[in-house]
Formats: C-alpha cells, structure tokens, sequence
C-alpha cells in the first residue's frame, strides 16, 4: 500500500554524477534499486523492494505521462522523460527517466529497467507548465477520462510544435 504522505515544497537535487537505478516486473512492482535511488528517496532496501513503483510518484505528475509510458513500454520501446517524484519526506525531486523493456531469451518481457539522472534546469523549465496544464485538465475531466484527456492535451502540444515527444525531451536535456 502506497503511504499517505504530505508533499513539501523542498526540492532534492541529484549530483552531475549520481544515476537512480531500479528494476520491476511487469506490473511496476520494484525488484532492485540502488543506494542512490533509496538516499535521494529516503526508503531503504526493505520498503522498496516488492513496492509499486509509484510508491515515489508527485501528485503534481499528470496520470497521462504514466499512461503514456506503459503505452510505450508495452509496445517494446524505450521511453525517456521528465518525472518529478515524491521523498518519504514529501520533498521532490525532478529526473531524466529512460526506462526500458527487460527481456527473457525468448524475448518476451519480463519487466522493466529504469536509469534516471539529473535533468537541466531549463529542460524542467520547459516541461513543468506542460504537465501543469495536463494536470489541470485531468482535474476537470474526472478520474475516469484523466489519462486520455491529458494524453490528447500532450499530442496536440507536440503537433503544434511539430515535435514528437521523443524529440521534444531529447532536445530539452542537451
């Protein structure tokens, strides 16, 4: 069960030098994370493995994005972005996420590896609006149409921009 934790407004900043490692399963349940990843996040070994992942997720993240990733990932691609997640102790802190598909050698997927670093300050300049707007989206349309809404929200941003996402993150973290 995910704990109930107030959010703060104190960011944690990762180091130039500092990568978060963690692996899942195919449901998103954490079956290995490094040292980095529990002293930025606060947990230890034991309250992370066998945790959803979202277990670190900032309510200030739109649902759409998580659908977004699943979508990717359970098409076989990697996906890179920008996340801000939540400490135990209701501090934040922004990453740049790749997360990739974990194979067997039959080649189905059998879960997910995730590395995450510390993002530009203008890349999340950038993107904070962005999400903003596609959290308060997600508010007015209800919980049921949220991701989709704000899903759509994102794609028509990208095709005004003639971007994909994937070039829009990619160019942000240069």
């Amino acid at each position: 069960m995910k704990p109930s934790i107030t959010p703060i407004d104190r960011e944690i900043r990762l180091g130039e030098d500092e990568f978060i490692v963690s692996k899942t399963d195919t449901k998103g349940i954490i079956t290995y994370c490094n040292r980095v990843f529990m002293h930025i996040a606060g947990y230890s070994e034991a309250e992370l493995l066998g945790t959803q992942h979202n277990i670190v997720r900032h309510p200030d993240m739109p649902r759409g994005v998580f659908r977004f990733l699943w979508q990717t990932l359970q098409d076989g691609e990697e996906f890179f972005g920008y996340v801000k997640n939540m400490c135990k102790s209701g501090a934040y802190y922004w990453v740049f996420a790749n997360v990739t598909p974990d194979y067997d050698p039959n080649g189905k997927i059998v879960g997910y590896y995730s590395v995450r670093r510390k993002p530009s300050d203008t890349a999340i300049a950038a993107i904070a609006p962005i999400y903003q707007e596609m959290l308060a989206l997600e508010k007015q349309v209800g919980p049921k149409d949220a991701p989709d809404a704000s899903i759509r929200l994102l794609q028509e941003k990208l095709e005004s921009l003639g971007t994909s996402y994937n070039d829009l993150v990619m160019s942000l973290d240069k």
